[in-house]
């Protein structure tokens, strides 16, 4: 499926112009994922950018299908932004690759208002170890593929602190949102403090 991946890496390219750093990891059993980082521009003010390639190249199956399609079924790349200059950001790529590869790995279906845990901090002393998975068709359009072919979605992630993690859990993706959204949460701020969650 490398022709997906050649369009995918176009469609990123056209959003978010040219990368000025990749990295390609592989696990085993896995096929290579690459995060590409695309620095921060005018148009972006001081927001980096990691996007990864590799995870669209086969569909996500449920686990508990007794069959897995090799053309039909959801196909995702993940997107973090985060505000340059103040954290070791760049740390993030090998915690990235780990999301992307779940599909192959675990089985996982990747898909907005799942929380996506990698067990430890996004990048030294980062307050979070989990993210939570949001809507596509903002930043990067979805990438239609020809029938039978679902289309890839570039997929948001919001870092989450374990708190917000824990409340979400509870609450469901939704309310966590709304409750970032209704106290001005950046969450681009590599450094940002929870949330308040018992208001």
């Amino acid at each position: 499926m490398s022709d997906v991946l050649a369009l995918v890496e176009a469609r990123l390219l056209t959003a978010l112009g040219e990368p000025d750093a990749r990295a390609a990891i592989t696990f085993l059993g896995t096929d290579r994922i690459e995060v590409l980082r695309f620095a921060a521009s005018d148009d972006a003010g001081d927001i980096v950018r990691y996007a990864t390639l590799g995870m669209s190249a086969h569909p996500m199956t449920d686990p508990t299908a007794s069959l897995a399609d090799p053309l039909r079924g959801p196909r995702a790349e993940l997107v973090l932004s985060v505000r340059a200059g103040r954290a070791d950001t760049d740390k993030v790529l090998r915690p990235l690759a780990v999301l992307a590869a779940s599909p192959q790995v675990e089985g996982l279906v990747v898909a907005p208002g799942a929380s996506l845990d990698t067990g430890e901090p996004l990048w030294p002393g980062a307050p979070f170890t989990s993210v939570l998975v949001a809507e596509s068709g903002g930043l990067v359009e979805d990438l239609e593929l020809d029938a039978p072919l679902d289309p890839v979605r570039f997929l948001p992630l919001l870092p989450m602190t374990p708190n917000e993690a824990a409340w979400k859990r509870v609450q469901g993706a939704a309310a966590l949102e709304e409750r970032w959204l209704r106290h001005g949460t950046d969450l681009r701020d590599p450094l940002r403090a929870g949330v308040p969650l018992g208001d």
